[in-house]
Order: structure tokens, then sequence, then C-alpha cells
């Protein structure tokens, strides 16, 4: 097995499953704080803030995992690997 197969083993069964899951995740970390500072906005300061501060961590999850995938799709062209995996 050469660094090329493992790489692009990797890839594909464990880091392209991982990053769409956390993506995902993040995703409805930022809409359930959108949901909380629309209701809130009825009158209930506390749910603003928790809904201002959900947005804010569903924003750095989003950005940390399109980072994630970022590294991933550098160190495929770097290795030339996994060029059906993500696409180019």
């Amino acid at each position: 097995m050469t660094i090329k197969d493992l790489i692009t083993k990797i890839t594909t069964e464990v880091l392209n499953p991982v990053l769409i899951l956390l993506f995902a995740l993040a995703t409805v970390v930022f809409v359930w704080g959108i949901i909380n500072y629309v209701l809130g906005s009825q009158g209930e300061p506390a749910k603003v803030e928790k809904g201002k501060k959900m947005m804010l961590w569903g924003l750095v999850g989003m950005f940390i995992m399109a980072s994630a995938w970022g590294i991933v799709k550098i160190l495929c062209d770097f290795f030339g690997s996994c060029t059906e995996v993500i696409g180019k």
C-alpha cells in the first residue's frame, strides 16, 4: 500500500463522512440559534442572547469544517490523490 492509497482510503472512509456530519451539526446549531433569536425577539431578552451565541458558534463550526475540508483538499492535491473523492 502506497502513501497515495492510504490518504485516499482515510479521506474517503473517515474524513469525508466526519466532516459532512460535523458541518451538518454546525448548520443545525446555527438554524436553532436563528429560531431562538426570532422567538426571543417577542419579549424574552435571555432567548435573544442565547440565539446570538448559538448563531455565532454555528458560524464558527461551519468555518472550522470548511477550513478542514480545504486542508484535506490541499493534502490530496499535494500527494496527487483523492481527485475522484473531492473533485477538482
